[in-house]
């Protein structure tokens, strides 16, 4: 069965567990290469963790002069090749979802590439390993549905511009894509970020059951 990422802004709590887990990757040398974004910082702490979405058609790689970008060919689109890439960082401004980072001292974009070592083999990304509360999962579709509630999507509107990711984010019943534009103006928020959501939110409800009735 095919290994899919799913991200579940409803469920991260902001511990930063995934950038820790992220860093300590031999390649990334401390670095963490997703990060963690506010919803809305002016009115609320819920926090979202940034991975790269992994772009069908990625803005990225269209944007890059020196063709440094790479797709391959199970979507996951990688860090820009170091003998290729130039330091322009068109693909930093151009990314609809803001995930790649120029690094002056490499002279070079590196970005989330789902740890591909580990996912190409089907092991969790390393962010998945580490999340106490499930916001970043990795597994097939049918253990999603088993274990929890909302929609995947994975088509995202912003303005013009329909992107389709590998990455799926998870939304509520109603909604079978995201309208980026539609969130910013949104007067009514989304009643999976109200106040009082976490209070319904069991972060170990993924957890199998022993099967003795025993402690786990």
């Amino acid at each position: 069965m095919e290994l899919q990422f799913f991200v579940d802004p409803i469920r991260c709590i902001g511990c930063k567990a995934c950038l820790q887990g992220c860093s300590e990757c031999a390649t990334h040398r401390g670095r963490s290469m997703i990060h963690l974004e506010y919803m809305d910082r002016g009115t609320s702490t819920q926090t979202v963790p940034m991975v790269c979405m992994h772009c069908e058609n990625p803005t990225c790689a269209q944007v890059c002069p020196a063709d440094a970008i790479k797709r391959t060919e199970d979507g996951v689109v990688q860090s820009s090749l170091k003998e290729r890439c130039i330091g322009c960082a068109n693909c930093v401004n151009a990314c609809p979802f803001g995930v790649p980072r120029y690094y002056p001292e490499f002279d070079q974009m590196l970005k989330c590439d789902m740890c591909y070592d580990r996912t190409s083999v089907g092991l969790k990304p390393m962010c998945a390993t580490v999340c106490p509360s499930d916001a970043l999962f990795f597994g097939t579709r049918e253990e999603f549905e088993t274990r929890r509630s909302g929609r995947p999507v994975n088509e995202f509107r912003f303005g013009a511009q329909i992107v389709r990711t590998r990455v799926f984010m998870v939304l509520d019943e109603a909604h079978d894509r995201l309208d980026v534009q539609d969130v910013a103006l949104a007067d009514t928020p989304d009643p999976r970020f109200e106040p009082d959501t976490y209070d319904s939110v069991d972060p170990f409800s993924h957890v199998e059951p022993p099967s003795n009735g025993g402690p786990a």
